[in-house]
């Protein structure tokens, strides 16, 4: 069985299954789903938890798993095995040993396995197969910035708060990439507001801070998409997190390359259809070389301005230092 975020607690209403699989880079949901399945494992009954850490497949926790498997028969309690797995790659030896612990899941024993997003190759493997077939697989997606107002709102109507659009507009704007700062937001402002309050922009404001986070993909879809303010803001806040302006570069070179040879998205073909391409290459062989400490210069102010014109607007002239 596959199962949705969304989905989850209506299912363990209905019943528990002997397996589950929760997979995601997302670790607000991932912690909540897990929390969901442990709070209904202790309502059924199951008084004992064993956690088990593998990070890497040749780990030898791999053989304590085993055991417990084996011992479960010694036990009258009720107990959940928990298997944290970042990797989600067990390795040969790995995998079947959580197989077999998937069969051995029952009555007596609730099996929980938690891992980062899993591969696609990894989504097909036995071992996940056999999770689904025993129990359920519960992969969790990040929330897009185009679904987090309504992903807020849904918060605050649970926190027995309503939101204005613009309040919701502003607390996702200051809090994309960082599910965690969005709920605490919520959270402290729940405390502040009384019950069934409506949440303004100025709420907002006054009691959140910028806690965003970006990654070098969403800048390229930034210029793709021809948002100029959006871009230098995703620029910035990389820098602030300390990503190799190699790393940046390597985005809007990915994007240069792509409206070079018009594979760029029927809406933006127009707009890199009027692109100077020269200039931009030239303007990316700088920043590339500042960044290499090659030439004099801050790579990020270049990379700014290489951000502006790939949108299609116009920047600073193109002059060499000591010109």
């Amino acid at each position: 069985m596959k199962l949705t975020f969304d989905s989850l607690d209506a299912r363990l209403a209905e019943r528990l299954l002997p397996v589950y699989l929760v997979s995601g880079n997302e670790p607000l949901l991932v912690g909540e789903a897990a929390d969901a399945i442990r709070a209904r494992a202790r309502q059924a009954g199951y008084a004992e938890r064993e956690v088990f850490f593998i990070d890497r497949s040749s780990s030898p926790v791999w053989d304590d798993v085993r055991q417990a498997a084996q011992a479960l028969s010694l036990f009258a309690a009720r107990r959940l095995v928990e298997i944290r797995m970042p990797s989600g790659k067990p390795g040969i030896a790995g995998a079947a040993v959580l197989v077999k612990l998937f069969e051995a899941a029952g009555d007596d024993l609730l099996v929980l396995v938690i891992t980062d997003r899993l591969e696609r190759e990894t989504q097909g493997s036995e071992w996940v197969q056999a999770a689904q077939q025993r129990g359920a697989w519960l992969p969790i997606w990040a929330v897009e910035r185009a679904q987090l107002p309504q992903w807020l709102r849904s918060r605050f109507a649970c926190a027995g708060l309503s939101a204005a659009d613009d309040a919701l507009a502003l607390l996702a704007e200051r809090s994309e990439g960082n599910l965690l700062a969005a709920r605490q937001e919520v959270d402290k402002l729940a405390m502040l507001l009384p019950r069934g309050a409506r949440v303004s922009v100025a709420d907002v404001a006054a009691g959140s801070a910028d806690s965003a986070r970006f990654d070098v993909f969403q800048l390229g879809e930034a210029v793709r998409s021809g948002d100029a303010a959006r871009a230098l803001r995703i620029l910035g806040g990389l820098q602030a997190e300390g990503t190799e302006a190699l790393l940046a570069l390597w985005s809007l070179a990915k994007e240069l390359r792509a409206a070079q040879q018009a594979v760029a998205p029927a809406g933006a073909r127009a707009r890199s259809q009027r692109l100077p391409f020269a200039r931009l290459t030239l303007r990316a062989g700088r920043a590339d070389r500042m960044a290499k400490g090659m030439s004099t210069g801050d790579p990020w102010d270049e990379l700014a301005l290489l951000a502006v014109e790939l949108t299609g607007l116009r920047s600073l002239p193109l002059v060499w230092p000591g010109r």
